[in-house]
């Protein structure tokens, strides 16, 4: 800043860190400490966050960011971000060369940026985080993500320095027992644990920490453990009475552990499941046990029936989000069971369920007054007639997903528009002969705060239907049309000068002429086509 300078003479720290509080954009943030030395100061001081590439040698650098950022609470390290370009930043007038270094050092940290000349090609290992546990005494959440060189001696190191650790994810680090035990062991304020591709692990090292912080956890994620097993989870049941969120993805986990989860649990609001070795045994003790219930989701189920959604339904009456994937025993008998108790229903999405059929869904219509958002996903067996009921019933409906539901046509989406005037976003794929220019007519009459629509592989929509479309719902911002051969250059066209509101428009680039492009190529957004493949 040249001669003199009112905001920084009259507003104390205080105010200008609560203003970059309030800057949520990193981008804008960067830019205000890009301002003079004193902004920069203060940005440092206010962070929270950090994000580090493991590439990049970061454990050279650990204790350099600790000495700038010494209020960080949150910390991400990914091994996922690799090293890119280098940042160039002009020298600033003024500037000296090596605050030029820190601002370009600062980049990097967020960027997972840097110079090949300065940062040698390495991944973060104990020696970071052993670092890390030294340097950030005040982190609330470290996040590890696929991490492999960390192991259980930088995590027994780090646990004991960062005892008031809240949120710890480990995805894809080869950590062991010894580690997960002394996490246990000293850090008693633990919430939120994610074990997701942790190899490395048996049930020893669930089991100690369970018995060492299991009062305060409450969210834990196991997937691809392939040593945990029913025993881990009987002392979660056993130790952790505060649970709120289970995600549970293993062939290697039967009736027993979920069972215990559920019996031992019962503030549970969370649980999502893909375990293709237990039954309707599991299902129906969390439908008795675990009333608190709020979201289930049910993945690649094959050994459990209706039973287990009646359990649900009778006991849960609080659910309010259901996810039933690939669960090829259910029928309407099930949903028709949750439609009836779980009348607070507000998110359904039903996908590759092939024996739930328009009966269920209209059963849904009738009874889940407050539903929010339905997604159906190869749902061949659901009719015209389940779509008009949820039109006649939820009124609140905000969000529709289609995805290859044969059976649906023009009927179906004219009640939507009919009775869900809140509609917000409606995405059709793949639904080939039956929706056609009277449905999205019917949209652009009846659903004036749409914003986001999505039509893909829809053959019998036009030009026309498109500028019936957006000729009403003036608030349309993102629009997709791709692989739909009605649609040409003039819908396109239509859409861009129309919707004043647009940001977004997804389509062929031979579908664009050059004036659009010319007119609207800042929103305008290119799907490619390989001719040689039918769509």
């Amino acid at each position: 800043m040249k001669g003199h300078d009112l905001i920084n003479s009259y507003l104390p720290d205080e105010l200008i860190i609560e203003i970059f509080r309030h800057m949520h954009s990193k981008s804008s943030r960067d830019a205000c400490a890009l301002v003079c030395k004193r902004w920069l100061a203060l940005e440092r001081t206010s962070r929270r966050t950090l994000r580090i590439g493991a590439s990049g040698s970061p454990d050279s650098f650990v204790k350099l960011l600790a000495r700038r950022f010494v209020n960080v609470k949150n910390l991400y390290v990914d091994e996922r971000l690799s090293v890119s370009h280098p940042v160039q930043l002009g020298r600033r007038r003024g500037g000296s060369q090596s605050t030029l270094s820190s601002l370009k050092l600062h980049y990097m940290i967020e960027r997972g940026e840097s110079d090949d000349s300065e940062l040698e090609s390495n991944c973060f290992s104990d020696a970071g985080l052993i670092a890390l546990g030294e340097t950030f005494t005040k982190l609330k959440k470290l996040s590890l993500i696929w991490c492999s060189n960390v192991t259980s001696m930088g995590l027994q190191s780090f646990a004991q320095k960062c005892r008031s650790l809240r949120s710890l994810d480990l995805q894809g680090c080869y950590v062991g027992d010894q580690g997960l035990a002394a996490v246990g062991e000293c850090c008693k304020e633990l919430q939120d644990l994610n074990l997701r591709f942790c190899e490395g692990l048996t049930d020893r090292g669930l089991v100690e920490l369970a018995i060492g912080c299991g009062k305060s956890l409450k969210v834990l994620g196991i997937a691809a453990c392939a040593k945990i097993t029913d025993i881990s989870l009987e002392a979660v049941g056993s130790h952790c009475r505060s649970l709120e969120t289970l995600s549970l993805d293993s062939e290697f986990i039967h009736n027993e552990g979920v069972l215990a989860v559920a019996e031992g649990c019962r503030l549970l609001k969370v649980l999502k499941l893909l375990c293709i070795n237990v039954t309707d045994e599991a299902l129906e003790a969390v439908g008795t046990c675990c009333l608190s219930l709020e979201v289930l989701a049910l993945y690649s189920f094959q050994k459990f029936t209706d039973r287990s959604l009646s359990a649900i339904g009778n006991g849960c009456k609080k659910l309010k989000n259901l996810i039933l994937s690939d669960c090829y025993f259910l029928s309407d008998k099930g949903l028709e069971a949750i439609a009836t108790g779980c009348s607070e229903l507000i998110h359904l999405e039903v996908n590759g369920c092939h024996n739930i059929g328009t009966l269920g869904l209209a059963s849904v219509g009738k009874s889940c007054l407050r539903l929010t958002e339905l997604a159906l996903l190869y749902c061949q067996r659901i009719g015209d007639n389940a779509l008009l009921e949820i039109g006649r019933g939820c009124k609140f409906l905000q969000a529709l997903h289609l995805v290859d539901c044969s059976s649906i046509g023009d009927d179906a989406i004219c009640g939507i528009a009919n009775g869900c005037r809140n509609l917000k976003k409606l995405h059709i794929r793949r639904c080939y002969e039956n929706l056609g220019d009277m449905a999205m007519a019917e949209i652009g009459e009846g659903c004036p705060s749409l914003k986001d629509i999505v039509l893909s592989h829809c053959r019998q929509i036009t030009d026309v239907g498109l500028a019936h479309l957006v000729k009403k719902c003036t608030m349309l911002e993102t629009c997709h049309m791709v692989y739909c051969p009605g649609i040409t250059t003039a819908g396109v066209a239509t859409v861009v000068s129309t919707c004043a509101n647009i940001k977004k428009v997804l389509v062929e680039k031979s579908k664009v002429s050059e004036r659009t492009r010319r007119r609207a190529g800042s929103v305008i957004s290119y799907i490619c086509v390989d001719l040689s493949i039918p769509h």
